[in-house]
């Protein structure tokens, strides 16, 4: 009886445990679109809101600023006294 126990509780939190998918942003592009549904997710392929908001029009998305972006670094100010 214990032993049945143990078994349906493993079993249990197997198919609890299910498959995760870490949360992705391509640093190259300024805007992703995230995607929901049963199986949510980042699409950063996107130049302006605009372009996303096009292309999300009719789907279960939104458009959002990519908090990864690799944008240009400022240039230098020189030190003058």
């Amino acid at each position: 009886m214990r032993l049945t126990q143990c078994a349906l509780i493993v079993i249990g939190l197997l198919l609890a445990g299910g498959a995760v998918h870490a949360q992705t942003y391509d640093p190259s592009y300024p805007v992703c679109m995230q995607i929901y549904g049963p199986v949510g997710y980042f699409d950063c392929r996107y130049g302006s809101l605009a372009q996303c908001k096009y292309l999300a029009v009719g789907r279960s998305a939104s458009c959002v600023v990519n908090p990864y972006f690799a944008q240009a670094k400022p240039p230098r100010r020189s030190k003058h006294r």
